[in-house]
């Protein structure tokens, strides 16, 4: 038998107790024979809050990936989610991910990835700033309110005409906590379903509280955004996964997961003429420290799986010379050329290949799986399509936050 050395032993024991720190993680050798037969990976996209791009690098990156997909499985009309089981976003993350998995004509995502990149480039600064300035907040309000885009955008969509599991959170000041707004809540459960555009608006607030409703009038949020309570939604998406065994079966740890986790880019931490951070870069400062912490402790809970089931995508924007750009894109476009970085347990950062590199590498595997299903019988998500009412289930909206039905 060969030997394992001591820092392999030490990196596995140390996987070990992220996990369970993290999500509660049975190791799959432990489980019977039949439920640690591997049928699959559900695959997660996690999509960061603003960060130094106000959204643009997350943008570019799933464009990137959504071309790739394209080209490598020769169907030009592909999606990104036609190959994502599960989509978190967070602020301006949240808006994507609700454009690339909300039903639009004939039950197709309502956006390309192409579309998505338009759409941030062109509104994600003014939405990712929004309620940041108390002087002009009632200006800001009548005139320049982010809920007027989202109501053209959605319509009377809510998070039931989603196409795949959809996780979005905010923080709830009634209750005090983490709140995440839920496809499969709002099909199992009573006062759950919001209409899209309120989602977003309420995932975008982080200057001041904003008040929405949901569909039936049963829950009533008043909530600060997701930048806020949960900058990087990762940690929070691979707990709904591995909890709801209603919708994901078969997945029982780390090694059942297909991980792609798209960061938007580090804010700098120097400020001209050492003057004091403004009220925006020191919500954009907090939300990207929580985010690196997130990509750490996720990727040590992934620990032998990390390389081939993981991926974080991350621009550091202290290696660039920001006085060459102008033009936020042009940024973005270069931080997906740098060495993507990876947390190693004791090592601290490591860089590899590059950002886009990474990207070919996970469309390569998210392809794997899309074949793998065409040859077996077995499903590896069975998601919910009927409206039920039912009592509170382990998922998201319930795990963290107590609804708030009446408040």
């Amino acid at each position: 038998m060969a030997a394992i050395s001591t820092s392999q032993l030490t990196s596995e024991i140390f996987s070990i107790l992220e996990n369970n720190f993290l999500f509660g993680y049975q190791n799959p050798t432990s489980l019977p024979p039949e439920q640690s037969k591997s049928t699959g990976k559900v695959r997660i996209l996690s999509i960061d809050g603003g960060g130094a791009t106000d959204g643009i690098l997350s943008a570019k990156s799933v464009l990137h990936l959504e071309t790739l997909i394209r080209r490598k499985s020769g169907n030009p009309n592909a999606h990104i989610s036609d190959y994502f089981d599960v989509v978190a976003g967070s602020g301006i993350g949240g808006v994507l991910a609700a454009l690339l998995f909300t039903k639009g004509v004939n039950d197709r995502p309502l956006f390309t990835a192409g579309e998505a990149v338009k759409f941030v480039t062109e509104n994600g600064a003014k939405l990712c700033r929004f309620g940041l300035n108390n002087k002009q907040s009632f200006f800001r309000r009548v005139f320049k309110s982010p809920v007027k885009v989202f109501d053209r955008t959605f319509g009377q969509l809510t998070l039931k005409d989603t196409l795949k599991t959809v996780l979005i959170p905010c923080y709830d000041l009634t209750m005090g906590a983490p709140f995440v707004f839920s496809r499969a809540d709002a099909f199992e459960m009573d006062g759950c379903d919001f209409k899209l555009s309120d989602v977003c608006s309420v995932t975008l607030a982080a200057g001041g509280p904003v008040k929405t409703v949901s569909v039936d009038k049963r829950t009533k949020i008043t909530a600060v955004g997701g930048d806020v309570a949960m900058n990087n939604p990762t940690a929070a998406a691979i707990t709904h996964v591995l909890y709801n065994k209603q919708e994901f079966p078969f997945c029982n740890g780390v090694d059942d997961l297909l991980v792609v986790s798209l960061g938007n880019g580090e804010p700098s931490l120097v400020n001209a003429g050492n003057r004091t951070p403004t009220r925006t870069a020191l919500v954009k400062i907090v939300g990207e420290a929580v985010s690196d912490t997130v990509d750490q402790a996720v990727s040590m809970a992934f620990g032998q799986y990390r390389k081939s089931c993981y991926a974080r995508i991350q621009g550091n924007k202290g290696l660039l010379d920001e006085k060459k750009y102008v033009n936020v894109s042009v940024q973005a476009d270069d931080m997906l050329k740098q060495h993507n970085v990876e947390s190693v347990l004791f090592q601290g950062k490591k860089c590899n290949s590059t950002n886009l590199e990474k990207l070919e590498l996970f469309a390569c595997e998210v392809l794997k799986e899309e074949e793998r299903r065409k040859i077996e019988m077995s499903p590896v998500v069975l998601l919910n399509q009927t409206t039920t009412s039912s009592s509170a289930r382990t998922s998201s909206a319930t795990t963290l936050s107590t609804n708030s039905s009446g408040n």
